[in-house]
């Protein structure tokens, strides 16, 4: 059996989900990506041999040593890619394969990394797309395939696998395609994030969902006076 490890790439605490501004305050986009971080280490650990988060923020590391997963300090001035790089040369002696998941897919569980698994055994490479066209799941060898997080990654991916003459297959879940950036995206953690440490901290807030006639679907609310996205 193929040995599998997940990396986790995570910004710094400081720069947690920006593009929340207007909905969250500082500290509490701080706790959301605690909180969602949490349920992505919780659905890999028992199913990979191995979880490996790289940060370059030594406050992000400190935080995960509890949660037993290895931590890997990001070497040098690098973008998301070069990180995931040194995160794969690291593992490359050590296994087969690696599973890289971004820190906020909160909707992600042991059934579907079992899923992915089970994919991985037929095809070298499995990709699962986010809603906006990028990549919220790449299962893939330790060597031998460039990673292209960014803008419409989903599609970079594939056309990389065909390249490199891997066989490759679209992992498609409504679950996975779910990343947080947005306060509508909040609002589906609250409506589909039963049992996640998401739900409960976006609960803590006082956070309502209210279905909306509109360009957004959902919007979500504090209840009075403070308002998260009107």
């Amino acid at each position: 059996m193929k040995k599998t490890a997940a990396i986790i790439p995570v910004s710094r605490f400081s720069h947690a989900k920006t593009r929340l501004s207007p909905s969250l305050s500082p500290s509490e986009r701080e706790g959301l990506l605690k909180a969602m971080l949490q349920d992505v280490i919780l659905a890999l650990q028992n199913v990979v041999d191995m979880v490996v988060v790289i940060s370059s923020d030594g406050e992000v590391l400190n935080y995960l040593h509890p949660l037993d997963v290895h931590c890997l300090k990001e070497e040098g001035e690098t973008d998301l890619n070069g990180a995931l790089t040194q995160a794969l040369e690291w593992y490359q002696p050590r296994g087969d394969q690696v599973i890289i998941v971004p820190s906020d897919v909160p909707l992600l569980s042991e059934g579907l990394v079992r899923g992915l698994l089970a994919m991985a055994e037929e095809y070298q490479v499995v990709i699962a797309p986010s809603k906006g066209g990028g990549t919220n799941a790449l299962l893939c060898p330790t060597s031998g395939f460039k990673m292209s997080f960014g803008d419409c990654s989903f599609f970079v991916h594939l056309e990389e696998a065909r390249k490199a003459g891997y066989t490759h297959e679209v992992f498609d879940s409504f679950y996975l395609s779910l990343d947080v950036n947005t306060a509508e995206d909040l609002g589906e953690i609250l409506l589909h994030g039963e049992g996640t440490h998401t739900q409960k901290y976006l609960e803590s807030l006082g956070l309502e969902v209210h279905f909306h006639r509109g360009m957004e679907r959902l919007r979500v609310k504090k209840p009075q006076k403070n308002q998260v996205n009107d």
